[in-house]
């Protein structure tokens, strides 16, 4: 119905969605209403879906968004963070929390783990004002929130997944440091490792290693610029090959594996950096020496969500990718919400990297 917005409700039945409506809400002050255009299943939404993961309930799950603006409330964003004008019909993203701008954690650059964020796709649902995740017809961005236009070439395939994989990655390369020349090792090829191959390559890695034990996911990293391995072994006897001393400059673990973090920082020649991505959700404890850490001068970062700025980065990278990296087959499905059920048991299948959801 055209004053009513449809949503696909998680109650905290696991493996169980109930499809209601919501009265369409007239956005207030420093909103933003969206139509969705379309929302792919993120890893983080399978967990809480399948009960590995807890989220507030009930909720919309979904935050890797595109959406096209509807109506804009009083002294909500007019620009963009690039600058460029936003009105309705603009074709937009943005960033998985909506910050304050002023409290402990945004003055000290980190707006992802702002004190009164608002998190998409991970907040409770309490009515129409409320609207605020991906598996819904409608969008109600709150005040605060990152928009950014996007370009018309790049494909909504594409482009789905830029405010949580791309963008996150896009935070993962820049902390990992200056990428000119470096060999660098991604464990794990699902759609973090892949986009993280095909930026790493962008940024000016020398080599790209991905690791990844499932040969069918293994095979694709050839077409993101990477030397696929099935294990940390295989990509240790690699190594020794190179004429420098052997090793990685760079690790970033996507995986989410305690195992492959343990395998990977010895792959790390001194001065080598890990990044760690991957663990969103408890797993058992690493094994990490701390000698180690001291006499090779290692550095590890963690790295959660992002920032603006690397949201900007995502879409210009995206932009620059279009016919060169093959991001956009990596959304294999997409299915009506009145089909969320069936869309999240093809998002459990391994070979299917991300699967879509449009309204």
């Amino acid at each position: 119905m055209k004053n009513q917005a449809r949503i696909a409700l998680f109650e905290g039945h696991h493996g169980q969605l109930v499809l209601r409506e919501l009265p369409l809400p007239v956005p207030a002050a420093g909103e933003t209403l969206v139509r969705v255009l379309g929302c792919t299943l993120c890893g983080s939404d399978l967990h809480s879906f399948e009960g590995r993961r807890q989220v507030p309930v009930p909720t919309i799950l979904g935050h890797e968004i595109v959406g096209e603006i509807l109506d804009q409330g009083p002294g909500s964003p007019r620009e963009d963070l690039q600058g460029q004008s936003l009105n309705p019909g603009d074709r937009v993203t943005w960033a998985i929390v909506a910050h304050c701008g002023d409290c402990f954690y945004c003055r000290r650059g980190l707006p992802q783990k702002c004190l009164r964020g608002v998190k998409y796709g991970h907040e409770p649902l309490r009515d129409e004002r409320s609207l605020n995740g991906g598996l819904a017809s409608h969008c109600l961005l709150a005040p605060g929130s990152t928009i950014l236009r996007l370009p018309p070439e790049i494909p909504l395939a594409m482009v789905a997944p830029a405010s949580c994989a791309t963008a996150t990655i896009a935070a993962a390369c820049e902390a990992a440091g200056d990428l000119r020349g470096a060999d660098v090792g991604i464990f794990g090829a699902g759609l973090l490792g892949l986009t993280a191959c095909a930026m790493a390559r962008d940024r000016g890695a020398s080599r790209v290693y991905c690791v990844e034990p499932a040969a069918r996911r293994r095979t694709r990293v050839i077409q993101f610029g990477a030397i696929g391995c099935e294990s940390s072994g295989q990509l240790a006897s690699r190594l020794q090959s190179n004429e420098a001393p052997p090793g990685l400059d760079v690790v970033l673990e996507l995986s989410g594996s305690t195992a492959a973090l343990e395998q990977a920082l010895p792959l790390l020649r001194i001065g080598g950096t890990a990044v760690l991505v991957g663990a969103v959700f408890p797993g058992p404890p690493a094994g990490i020496v701390p000698e180690q850490i001291v006499r090779r001068q290692l550095t590890l970062r963690g790295i959660h969500n992002y920032s603006p700025r690397h949201l900007q980065q995502a879409v210009m990278f995206l932009a620059g990718a279009v016919g060169r990296w093959p991001l956009a087959d990596l959304v294999t499905d997409w299915l009506p919400l009145e089909q969320i059920g069936s869309a999240f048991q093809l998002a459990g299948d391994p070979a299917r990297i991300r699967v879509g959801v449009v309204p």
